[in-house]
């Protein structure tokens, strides 16, 4: 049996919630991108814009008080990014 539950998003790479289970999203909204799962994220094209855009705008944090967290915790942009799954990407 398959486990269809993700933790990572698709977008971005964020990996700390639950964004998809059981193949159904969750609606969470990622605090770093933005993205509600099952909004940008639905098809390859779809999360490829999404990401595009929100890179393009300088990848800025959703979730200010997250954002704090992160860069003192040395956030790096292309590290997370390489949690993207190969389908995803």
């Amino acid at each position: 049996m398959e486990d269809d539950t993700e933790t990572i998003c698709r977008i971005c790479g964020y990996d700390d919630e639950l964004f998809w289970e059981g193949g159904w999203p969750t609606a969470f909204i990622c605090p770093c991108c933005g993205n509600e799962s099952d909004v940008g994220d639905a098809s390859v094209m779809s999360l490829r814009n999404y990401r595009g855009y929100w890179v393009r705008h300088g990848a800025q944090w959703h979730d200010s008080l997250e954002e704090c967290k992160r860069k003192l915790q040395g956030w790096d942009l292309l590290k997370q990014m390489a949690n993207i799954p190969p389908e995803w990407r």
